[in-house]
């Protein structure tokens, strides 16, 4: 029998149900956000060898997005497929799809293990890692990985969670690993004397307590889909229609790691460890932009896909005009915050003068187009919701392959203010893409779902 709770995902006002169920998960995507940051801000402030420290751990971030990429590439492939088969009452498929999903977690997460151990320090070099800030990247890394099992399970099962209906679960998924990051974080740091391998301890230790949690909850009493042994083979239909349905997400994150190479040698060639060091504080900023709105539209999506599954169009529109125009809200507040008071969100990384300037000027510039980026957001999450893996998929390549990769090493070439020339890559694509995906949604919307007749 279905659960009450899942069951209002087709029944509640749309309003109080997007409340429901993304103000918790933008709650997680905050908290979540801790897991990424907090490392940065302590480390930043480290006596003597903050802002070399910092850039070192910032260089990091292309694995650990490689590693959080496919953990969406799972979790966010096969739990709107789940919401769907729940939609039309077919419980026995769904828990079929999270059984073959938690065993792809599995082993994708041994061989990211293995890979990256071995190869961290050739890839920090390629990053953009100097001799100064090397070892403390691979200080980090090689710490971090051994936990990278932890991190698959629990971000990629926690998407089928939230599709079940339970965000408030799935928003204590992370709260509880996040608490215990923040607690140890410090005492690892500074009072044990560990410096970046302390973070990097404290960082894979709350992240077991979160897969521990996941997995008690989907194994447990008050869950819709359950995690069974039965379901732990894999079936190859199963498997293709989730990795194309996540592709898109796999894209959007995986890609965040080559933007982060690309900007890191072309800012190490023109500007330094300062300019990498800035990259890695916007890095951060980024993160505190997208981790809400990721929250957003994961609280929009069981709605959006159960209802689609269910084909009550009505209720498919409600939500997604109620998303689109948070979203925008939120991006224009963003952007707003950002021209007038840069220094407000850098100053919680660094605490050189020389740093936070240089960081403040260029934010002005990276955010830039950050304004329209609700509609992209928005859009692009629809399509995934929906089911509609291609158009995601070419989304996600056009903005940061097509546009932004290639602008990075472009602008220089006709900019004589180099620096200047590689954040400037980053706006211009942001309006080009936007603007993109709101014309394909517009006429996908009016001939899929506006013409669909009232229920």
């Amino acid at each position: 029998m279905e659960s009450t709770v899942t069951n209002k995902l087709g029944t509640a006002p749309i309003g109080k149900l997007l409340a429901d169920l993304a103000l918790p998960s933008i709650t997680a995507q905050i908290i979540n956000m801790l897991y990424n940051i907090v490392d940065r801000i302590y480390i930043g402030h480290i006596e003597d060898i903050g802002p070399l420290a910092l850039t070192g751990v910032g260089l990091t971030f292309p694995i650990i997005m490689i590693i959080t990429a496919f953990s969406s590439l799972i979790g966010m492939g096969g739990s709107p497929r789940a919401s769907m088969k729940l939609g039309e009452k077919n419980q026995p498929e769904a828990e079929k799809i999270l059984g073959n999903c938690f065993s792809l977690l599995i082993v994708i997460s041994i061989i990211l293990t293995v890979f990256f151990f071995i190869f961290s320090r050739p890839l920090l070099f390629l990053f953009g890692a100097s001799s100064e800030t090397i070892d403390y990247g691979t200080s980090y890394m090689n710490i971090y990985v051994l936990g990278t099992v932890f991190v698959m399970i629990s971000l990629g099962m926690n998407p089928f969670i939230s599709a079940q209906g339970f965000a408030k679960i799935s928003m204590l998924t992370v709260t509880i690993g996040a608490v215990i990051n923040i607690i140890l974080d410090p005492i690892f740091i500074f009072l044990l004397n560990m410096g970046v391998p302390g973070a990097a301890l404290a960082t894979i230790i709350s992240q077991g307590v979160s897969c521990l949690w996941v997995l008690k909850f989907l194994t447990g009493k008050r869950t819709v889909l359950k995690l069974k042994l039965k379901f732990f083979k894999f079936n190859r239909h199963i498997i293709s229609s989730v990795l194309a349905l996540g592709l898109a997400p796999f894209i959007m994150q995986s890609t965040e790691s080559l933007l982060n190479i690309c900007f890191n040698t072309s800012l190490q060639r023109y500007g330094g460890d300062l300019a990498v060091g800035a990259m890695t504080i916007l890095s951060s900023m980024m993160q505190i932009y997208s981790l809400p709105i990721t929250g957003l539209t994961q609280g929009a999506q069981p709605i959006i896909s159960y209802n689609y599954g269910a084909k009550n169009i009505p209720r498919v529109r409600k939500a997604f005009r109620l998303l689109i125009t948070i979203a925008v809200s939120y991006s224009f507040s963003f952007w707003l915050l950002n021209m007038i008071f840069p220094q407000l969100l850098v100053s919680i990384f660094s605490s050189t003068e020389e740093l936070t300037s240089i960081t403040s000027w260029s934010a002005r510039i990276y955010f830039a187009g950050i304004i329209i980026m609700g509609v992209q957001n928005s859009c692009q999450q629809t399509f995934i919701a929906l089911g509609q893996a291609k158009k995601s998929i070419f989304l996600a390549l056009f903005r940061k392959i097509i546009l932004l990769i290639p602008l990075i090493f472009i602008l220089p070439l006709f900019i004589q203010d180099k620096v200047f020339a590689v954040f400037l890559a980053e706006p211009i694509s942001d309006i080009i893409a936007a603007t993109t995906t709101g014309i394909m949604f517009f006429f996908f919307f009016k001939k899929k779902i506006l013409k669909k007749p009232e229920m």
